[in-house]
């Protein structure tokens, strides 16, 4: 029986890790899709949770919903573009960077004898960086090379 095979929503959302509301969202988006109700419970064919952990490995990595989305066929086979995983590769290398002399600097200026941050030249320069957009937060985009 086709049916016995199919997981509802309270069991797709407990083995995948995540409410069941982002599984709603997720099929809003057009990222999963279930194959039918149960009474009120949404069903969902078992091959689901191997889709929502190719979205959760692209989300970790940094991939919005949409570009997620054009990582799928139309028959919802993956359908990955190399030359976009290279991109967001090079993109985590940029941020590893950035992160790495961030971190170096909050060390420095956490045991730096000068009497004040604000008197320390690493610290100084970075709030410089910070100040000219060269420091910047998750998710947004560093100007530089």
């Amino acid at each position: 029986m086709a049916g016995m095979t199919e997981l509802d929503i309270a069991e797709v959302a407990h083995r995948a890790g995540v409410p069941a509301s982002t599984l709603r969202f997720y099929e809003e988006k057009g990222l999963i899709s279930s194959t039918g109700r149960r009474g009120l419970r949404r069903q969902y064919d078992p091959g689901v949770l191997e889709r929502l952990a190719l979205i959760a490995l692209g989300r970790t990595a940094g991939f919005s919903l949409d570009e997620i989305a054009h990582m799928f066929a139309p028959d919802g086979r993956p359908r990955i573009d190399r030359r976009m995983l290279a991109a967001k590769a090079d993109e985590l290398d940029r941020r590893i960077r950035e992160l790495g002399a961030l971190r170096d600097s909050l060390r420095h200026a956490a045991a730096c004898p000068a009497p004040s941050h604000l008197e320390c030249p690493t610290f100084r320069g970075l709030l410089d960086a910070a100040a000219s957009g060269g420091v910047a937060a998750p998710g947004r985009r560093v100007p530089g090379p």
